[in-house]
């Protein structure tokens, strides 16, 4: 039978106690990691959100007491009062926080028993991670994950104290809030006083932080809940948590300014490192020739060539058709891979650029007597020094070329550069690098629907020398956005919005959106638009993706208290599930499902 904690109180966490606190009487609770018996005496490690401690029951000094430590198993919550004492030279345990010190048990209760866990509880576990989630409120007692939500803790408080420092209101916005369907997919409410009628949880706070310029709150931001019904990615769940933020009568410096001392100070203050500030920029078109991504790691080279210009006229009709065909040819240079890579690993890395839609990958393996490569014999002589030049291949070099439409080279050779610095360790895992990616193109043509939609939203406002070309040559049109990418992933990303009523207009107009859906759509907002809207911009961090980077880990499971898994399900509490059809009804709804969905 459990027992009370009546009478005790905890004076300590585990790793609170100090080789300072020797002699003290103590109170610790917490879950016991291991028991290990040596006749005389009972080592129990104790651990709670801190860490871990030792604790002595010793049969000699107190029988009673070392009769009821024998009861103890794994994860027994247990209330433990002693002396701590410090440990003999020859048992200190240099791995543990606390391996100077152990604690002399003058008194145990043991507050509830456990059944044995269906994994240990440890560190490094080999646990199946669908078993792991299933019972993930075990899980979380694992002292790295533990660690990853307290480093999530103080990232979000360390945000409001910066900004509440720098003028920022920390203001909510609603969740029930009007479904836009532009870019991802709404969650929908259904609405049971509004029969037919339904909400959207939102997928950012964009609309209502806008409103709050208008409003005059002039500096604006929360860490907020965010919803997206899209496909799930390793780094992606579909709801998510954003320190929002949103500044009035500011411009693209002023905005990147802000959140650089923010970055900074997180950096320096969490991990000890220095950022410097102001941070590398990179424009959209620049990351994108270099290393074929808006959201480039630079932290290694690898930078793709364009060498269109070299076999625009070639023998090779896959280079020529690409560069007739309005694409290009570029290649990247994998220094020392050609003497590393078998024919079978080569084949392997074509098979990744088919992945990402290339029709295939050509290759050229310097050696110190020549080249060995399949489409040599297609190209001169001249054609190959030339190549050979501007990669400044060396004998041992790999030369790897994607020749289609831009977005797919830059695709393949992209994720090709990526895969290739892991594969040979080009990349420091200890290093971050920060920088801003800026003027992205304000508009992106669907081929699917046939017409131009937003790049990043509606409301993101166009180089100011660039207006003249959205009637014209919207492709050619760059936006007041950014990015800030932190080792190949956008952890933040803003733009200076669209103030005016006539430039508001004349997006919506080039997007294919009528004045009525406009108006049916965002007909509040461009209500409140007519009534003095101050020049305002903002952005807004992935605060799961920013403690992802900062814990070490490429896994957004890792950092999520509750996670969903690939198929945006929660496999401990099993949501999404079926309802009674009496919920239904009241809401006025009924289900369609295929038999074979069932």
């Amino acid at each position: 039978m459990a027992e009370s904690m009546k009478g005790l109180k905890r004076t300590h966490r585990c790793t609170e106690l100090k080789v300072t606190d020797v002699g003290k009487e103590v109170v610790v609770m917490g879950w016991v990691q291991r028991r290990r018996d040596l006749g005389k005496l009972i080592f129990v490690t104790l651990r709670d959100r801190s860490g871990i401690i030792q604790v002595v029951f010793n049969s000699e000094t107190d029988p009673e007491l070392h009769a009821k430590a024998l009861q103890v198993r794994s994860e027994f919550v247990l209330a433990v009062k002693g002396t701590l004492e410090r440990r003999s030279e020859k048992d200190i345990n240099p791995n543990m926080e606390t391996g100077e010190l152990e604690i002399i048990a003058s008194e145990l209760r043991i507050l509830n028993k456990s059944e044995i866990p269906p994994f240990h509880i440890e560190e490094n576990t080999d646990a199946n991670e669908v078993l792991r989630l299933k019972h993930r409120y075990l899980d979380l007692r694992r002292p790295h994950l533990q660690r990853n939500l307290i480093l999530r803790h103080r990232i979000a408080k360390l945000a409001r104290d910066y900004y509440d420092e720098n003028g920022f209101l920390e203001i909510e916005t609603p969740v029930l809030t009007k479904s836009t369907p532009e870019g991802a997919r709404d969650y929908l409410v259904p609405s049971r006083i509004h029969p037919g009628k339904f909400y959207a949880l939102p997928q950012s706070p964009q609309i209502f932080k806008q409103l709050l310029m208008v409003s005059g709150f002039d500096r604006y931001m929360q860490i907020v809940k965010c919803f997206r019904d899209e496909d799930l990615r390793a780094d992606r769940q579909p709801e998510f948590t954003q320190i929002d933020l949103e500044m009035s009568f500011v411009d693209i410096e002023d905005v990147l300014a802000i959140n650089e001392g923010f970055i900074s100070r997180l950096f320096r203050e969490l991990k000890g490192i220095d950022i410097p500030v102001p941070l590398k920029r990179l424009t959209y078109a620049e990351a994108m020739e270099r290393f074929g991504s808006d959201k480039p790691d630079t932290r290694f080279g690898l930078e793709l060539v364009n060498i269109s210009d070299i076999v625009a006229a070639s023998g090779f009709k896959v280079f020529k058709d690409a560069v007739e065909n309005g694409g290009s040819v570029r290649a990247i240079n994998a220094r020392g891979a050609g003497s590393k890579f078998s024919r079978k690993e080569i084949d392997a890395l074509g098979e990744t650029a088919k992945t990402y839609k290339a029709k295939g990958l050509a290759w050229m393996a310097v050696e110190e007597d020549g080249l060995r490569s399949p489409i040599a014999k297609f190209l001169t002589e001249d054609e190959i020094s030339r190549i050979k030049e501007r990669l400044d291949a060396q004998p041992g070099d790999l030369l790897l070329f994607v020749a289609d439409k831009d977005e797919i080279v830059f695709d393949a050779l992209g994720h090709l550069r990526l895969e290739l610095g892991e594969k040979l360790g080009l990349i420091d895992h200890k290093r971050f690098d920060v920088l801003w990616v800026t003027e992205f193109p304000l508009l992106e043509y669907d081929e699917e629907e046939q017409r131009w939609v937003a790049k990043h939203h509606m409301f993101t406002a166009p180089m100011d020398e660039d207006i003249e070309y959205l009637d014209t040559d919207p492709g050619r049109v760059r936006s007041k956005a950014y990015d800030m990418v932190i080792n190949g992933y956008e952890v933040g990303g803003g733009s200076i919005r669209i103030h005016s009523q006539d430039l508001q207009a004349k997006m919506f107009k080039v997007i294919g959106l009528s004045d009525e859906q406009a108006k049916d759509r965002f007909g509040f907002m461009l209500e409140a638009f007519r009534y003095g809207t101050p020049p305002h911009g903002g952005m807004a961090f992935g605060l799961d993706r920013l403690t992802m980077l900062l814990a070490g880990t490429n896994n957004i499971r890792d950092v999520i208290a509750f996670p969903k898994v690939q198929t945006a399900a929660c496999l401990m509490s099993n949501a999404p599930d079926t309802v009674e059809e009496k919920q239904l009804d009241e809401l006025h709804i009924k289900t369609v499902i295929e038999e074979s969905e069932k």
